[in-house]
């Protein structure tokens, strides 16, 4: 339906289904600020916790290499060794670094939502070629957010670097006239400062971003009316053929009873309403309920039994009692043993009485 497509009428929160089947799809609240916050607390550490050992593990074998030059065989054999001797020392030396790096992207991501596999944003979709999607990506909401965004990240990070670096000019200047080696301290030192302060400055951004992020993907999930009637209709069956399932249960139901009313040992019946079809045999327990009916299907057991030679008792407070208490194929309660002990007493009398006349 054409609401189904239009904002203003998908004002019903999503369901449990419809967020599930968001994230088979990849359809996720993501913010790259989050990850990009990651990124950069990940380096930060880095650099205050690995800049010495990475500075010495690749400054060692360079600087032998260097002074053994002259030892360097020229030949393709020595050569390929030689390359491979300084991997195996750069890997050691950024390795640490790098996997810390590759472990602050991926807790980025598992922060914000599971891991996901899905292919169907690699699936081709005419809205990524199409002009008026484009439009709408480059002049929507989104993109107005993300130029907003934008904006604002260089307006704070321009302040923290100016309340950072300022106070550290005159030493700044200073440097140029420094020894390499302390100028390579005193500018990992101030290099950290700074990237501690713009740390702290983008946690602020990311977390504004993401609850900004998910807001938009849980109002993307919402539904119309429509919508959640449908899914109601897949998930749970639609009602119309489930009343339809049922109606035949009833009438199977309805069949299996009236074929169980020539096997009764007496019907008690109210003759306006109801009828209770019970059958006994010696050595039960107790009487069971092989039928019952009110109205119509009460007079359908009593035609039945009479065509069968079913003995048929009137007794109102009992069929009501036992219509109302009993179930088909149930033995009938306790309370109800002595009245319907009776009854089946009288007809047991009948039947003998009727078999001695004929005899």
């Amino acid at each position: 339906m054409a609401e189904d497509n239009d904002p203003e009428s998908q004002t019903e929160d999503p369901t449990q289904k419809r967020l599930d089947d968001a994230l088979e799809r990849g359809d996720v609240a993501k913010s790259q600020e989050i990850n990009t916050w990651f990124m950069i607390a990940g380096g930060t550490l880095v650099v205050s916790t690995f800049s010495g050992s990475v500075g010495s593990g690749l400054t060692t074998p360079m600087r032998n290499l260097l002074a053994n030059s002259w030892m360097i065989k020229t030949d393709p054999k020595a050569l390929l060794a030689l390359m491979q001797q300084i991997e195996v020392a750069v890997f050691g030396a950024v390795g640490v670094p790098l996997l810390m790096l590759v472990l602050a992207a991926i807790a980025g991501n598992m922060l914000q939502h599971r891991l996901v596999w899905s292919t169907e944003s690699l699936a081709p979709k005419f809205s990524k070629i199409s002009p008026a999607a484009g439009f709408t990506r480059i002049f929507g909401k989104q993109a107005a957010a993300n130029f907003l965004k934008g904006i604002g990240k260089l307006v704070i990070l321009s302040v923290v670097m100016t309340v950072v670096l300022w106070p550290e000019r005159h030493r700044m200047e200073a440097m140029v006239r420094l020894d390499p080696v302390a100028m390579l301290g005193a500018t990992t030192s101030m290099t950290i400062h700074l990237l501690g302060a713009v740390v702290a400055a983008l946690a602020i951004i990311a977390i504004g971003d993401y609850f900004f992020q998910y807001r938009s993907w849980f109002q993307r999930q919402k539904m119309s009316l429509q919508e959640i009637k449908e899914e109601f209709k897949q998930s749970e069956g639609d009602p119309h053929i489930k009343g339809k399932l049922k109606q035949l249960r009833q009438q199977r139901s309805r069949k299996r009873m009236m074929a169980a009313v020539p096997k009764a040992s007496v019907i008690i019946t109210n003759p306006t309403h109801y009828s209770v079809a019970l059958s006994y045999e010696r050595g039960m327990t107790a009487p069971i309920c092989v039928a019952k009916g009110v109205d119509n299907l009460a007079f359908k057991i009593r035609e039945i039994a009479r065509e069968h030679d079913i003995p048929i008792v009137e007794n109102v407070p009992l069929a009501r009692a036992l219509y109302a208490t009993v179930e088909i194929d149930q033995e009938i309660p306790t309370e109800h043993y002595h009245a319907v002990a009776e009854v089946i007493g009288y007809v047991m009398k009948l039947k003998r009485g009727f078999s001695a006349g004929r005899g």
